[in-house]
């Protein structure tokens, strides 16, 4: 995923335009992105700041090529790359050593003449003789610990030429969505997948039926007031691949802008053409979801088994779609929704919503108890700080299975 400083973008009567190369207008840049994955694909064994610079060179030929777009593909390239790390710490010892041998004799001069009498290339060998190591070793290993001089180890790259434009594309619509204030998306047939790719975001959403088979979904963003700002920011570019991914959609977010109190719009729908990498969706929403469901296991418990999400809720335009349903031996039924990020706004209608659906018998699991205390949270309500513990949800399941209308 891009940053911040590898954005590209223009505004337009109050709408954000992210950076796009397409192949009517930007043809020419088929063949620089067939370059640049040549000079990955030729590159193990190189520095970063090697195969950065030849990229670099690639687009130097290109008039309308701001700098950082030359960035943005340094970074998407990097991303399916591997580099040799310093993890053991043995680059900054190596240099120590090297720097202390190398101390008597400066300064190092290439050619030695009357002033300057330490040939470099004699002393770099006089430090590989005492070393007991070739010099090219040494000098590979001497800044192994420095991200530019990681060496290259894999490229795992894109399909072709296309596909990495196309990744371009996707993110720089990624970047623009780090000052998203909100974000609606219309849905049709897609609903539970478009709903799944939210929540494995972890993001924080609200649906109402706009009609048979027509949902509206609309999800709170990172410039909105809420602790984790960053964090959250990367979870909503992340969702958006996600939702490339489906069909039948439109969605219309509101970017905060750098001018204080002035924000711009940005509308995306399969017509735009953008194109996803991404497989499908997995079977949980979370990692949160994934460990309770492992935990739980298939077997019943207390005759209770655990199924995946159930049927969508409707009650008038609320929609509601449950992560786990619990079916007992005895017919009974209960649901769970498991909450991740959260405010108190968007917790009280999670709340509403629970209480709209109150002929069914729904647990909601709140994770960083820490931040409950000036909360007034009903029963139904289980707080959890690491992780959902089945204990904590099969003390509820009875209760709220048996209290239900």
């Amino acid at each position: 995923m891009l940053t911040r400083q590898q954005a590209v973008a223009t505004y337009e009567q109050g709408r954000v335009v992210p950076d796009r190369l397409t192949r009517r207008r930007h043809e020419q840049y088929l063949r620089y992105a067939a370059r640049m994955l040549e000079v990955y694909r030729s590159g193990v064994g190189r520095t970063r700041r090697q195969l950065h610079r030849d990229v670099a060179a690639v687009l130097a030929g290109e008039d309308d090529c701001p700098q950082r777009r030359i960035d943005a593909f340094c970074k998407l390239l990097d991303d399916v790359s591997q580099y040799r790390r310093d993890t053991a710490g043995k680059a900054a010892e190596l240099r120590r050593r090297v720097f202390h041998l190398a101390a008597p004799h400066h300064p190092l001069v290439e050619t030695r003449d009357r002033l300057f009498d330490s040939d470099a290339a004699e002393v770099r060998q006089r430090i590989a003789d005492e070393l007991n190591r070739p010099w090219e070793e040494i000098d590979r290993e001497l800044f192994a610990d420095v991200v530019e001089f990681h060496r290259l180890e894999r490229f795992e790259g894109y399909a072709d030429s296309g596909a990495l434009l196309a990744r371009y594309n996707v993110a720089q619509v990624q970047v623009a969505l780090f000052d998203a204030v909100s974000m609606t998306v219309w849905a049709g047939d897609d609903l539970k997948t478009i709903l799944r790719y939210a929540k494995l975001a972890r993001l924080m959403h609200t649906i109402v039926r706009t009609g048979p088979g027509a949902y509206r979904i609309r999800l709170d963003g990172p410039a909105s007031a809420m602790r984790q700002t960053r964090r959250y920011g990367v979870a909503m570019a992340r969702f958006l691949p996600a939702l490339l991914a489906c069909s039948s959609w439109r969605m219309h977010a509101v970017l905060r802008t750098r001018r204080r109190g002035y924000t711009a719009s940005l509308e995306l729908s399969p017509a735009d053409g953008l194109t996803s990498h991404l497989p499908p969706p997995a079977d949980f929403d979370s990692d949160l979801e994934a460990a309770f469901a492992e935990r739980w296991g298939e077997e019943p418990r207390d005759g209770w088994t655990l199924r995946r999400e159930g049927e969508i809720l409707h009650q008038g335009q609320k929609t509601f779609v449950p992560d786990f349903a619990f079916h007992h031996d005895d017919g009974r039924v209960a649901l769970l929704e498991i909450v991740g990020f959260w405010t108190p706004e968007y917790l009280q209608t999670k709340l509403e919503t629970v209480s709209t659906f109150a002929d069914r018998p729904i647990l909601l699991a709140l994770a960083d108890a820490s931040r409950r205390d000036s909360l007034d949270l009903p029963g139904e309500v289980i707080p959890f700080k690491a992780s959902l513990t089945v204990k904590d949800v099969l003390a509820r399941l009875d209760a709220v299975a048996r209290d239900a209308p």
